[in-house]
């Protein structure tokens, strides 16, 4: 089953049970889904749905980010919340140590040795990171890349 009808089933069940919080957020993930579908004009396969889920997921950190910024503690436990239900769709993120394990790989197989080579080692470590389906933050690869290839001293 793809995740697009996972989500749909969910939803059923979701309103069986009065969840209301992972009902919308559901519905929020479901039409996601949908206009994404219709901006590529053919239905999403696991890989795409994937890559929404994770913009969702960036979308809902980043507003829980602000809601605590600007004093409102309940709105960005309520994003923290979507974020949990979210997640469950995902594969498990991986670690900053596994994230550099790769980026060594990927530093190693590209020859990179400067900062000014910053852009094939990342091109080379976010490939290996999507041919293996792993789901990871860019900012985390771009952090290690940036510590990895900096001059020693």
């Amino acid at each position: 089953m793809g995740l697009t009808e996972q989500v749909q089933q969910d939803m059923v069940a979701a309103m069986k049970a009065r969840s209301e919080l992972r009902l919308s957020t559901l519905r929020m993930a479901k039409a996601a889904l949908k206009n994404r579908e219709i901006e590529l004009r053919h239905p999403l396969d696991d890989a795409e749905a994937q890559q929404v889920f994770a913009s969702l997921l960036k979308q809902r950190d980043e507003a829980a980010l602000q809601f605590a910024a600007g004093g409102r503690p309940e709105l960005a436990a309520k994003e923290r919340e979507e974020i949990a239900i979210l997640e469950s769709y995902l594969p498990r993120a991986l670690s900053v140590a596994e994230i550099e394990a790769v980026v060594r790989e990927a530093i190693a197989e590209t020859g990179a040795s400067s900062a000014r080579d910053m852009g094939k080692a990342m091109k080379a470590a976010m490939a290996r990171f999507q041919a293996n389906q792993q789901r990871v933050d860019g900012k985390q690869v771009s952090e290690s890349v940036k510590r990895l290839l900096a001059p020693a001293g």
